[in-house]
């Protein structure tokens, strides 16, 4: 077996495993998507077209706890955005053309990045990409299907500690973004100004306004980690 051969093999490992560890957030998700108010159906929707956990988490979290609709789309789109990023890098490394560039954008997500980027031949790394994001959006949906119906059945999930998943899931998140002092400081700017915008301001509009603290970060000539991110994405979501 050839090298690329061997790489490849490895990376539809690594697809699988990460598919199962990633897809149970899903139960999650579907839990607290149904306590927030959505129906099934709404709750498969989101989980099959949007499919990033982040934002899906955020969206379901400001309808929740009774923040308005337009806040919370802006929220989850600004979480999205990272996946562009994504994007931008992985289409130089697959060089995809028609459908299958298309499902290569619905697919672009931390984990499929991670394990393309992880190997070291264009085999290994096109064959890293779809194991990871099919991995994960066959067991993020089954996942959030089983959470949906669980969620009817046991009724409020903060009865069971599920509500705490969302933090847990952002928390996890930015974690790996942590080991540089810029990161840390973004982190802690946008820490207190959420905590300073919570009283007075409508549910997600501190989210939205954490945002300027990368904003500020920036403008006061901090490095820019975001470029390594996107060339070794660490995150355990979608």
């Amino acid at each position: 077996m050839s090298i690329a051969e061997r790489e490849i093999a490895e990376a539809r490992k690594q697809g699988l495993s990460i598919g199962i560890a990633s897809g149970t957030y899903g139960i999650s998700f579907g839990a607290l998507s149904i306590a927030a108010g959505l129906d099934l159906w709404q709750t498969m929707a989101m989980s099959l077209l949007l499919f990033t956990g982040g934002s899906q988490f955020a969206l379901v979290g400001i309808i929740g706890s009774g923040g308005n609709p337009v806040t919370a789309v802006a929220t989850s789109t600004l979480l999205g955005i990272r996946n562009g990023l994504y994007g931008l890098q992985l289409a130089r490394i697959l060089r995809l053309t028609g459908w299958r560039r298309a499902a290569a954008a619905h697919l672009t997500i931390d984990e499929s990045t991670a394990i393309s980027l992880a190997q070291s031949t264009p085999e290994g790394r096109r064959a890293g990409f779809w194991a990871g994001g099919i991995g994960v959006f066959v067991f993020w949906n089954l996942s959030t299907l089983l959470g949906a119906v669980l969620g009817n059945a046991l009724g409020d999930p903060r009865v069971w500690g599920l509500d705490a998943a969302a933090a847990a899931a952002f928390v996890a998140l930015i974690w790996p973004r942590l080991k540089d002092r810029t990161g840390r400081v973004t982190a802690l700017l946008a820490a207190a100004i959420a905590l300073i915008t919570l009283v007075p301001t409508p549910a997600g509009v501190p989210v939205l306004l954490a945002a300027i603290a990368a904003v500020v970060v920036g403008l006061l000539g901090g490095t820019p980690s975001g470029a390594h991110d996107i060339e070794q994405p660490e995150g355990d979501l979608l």
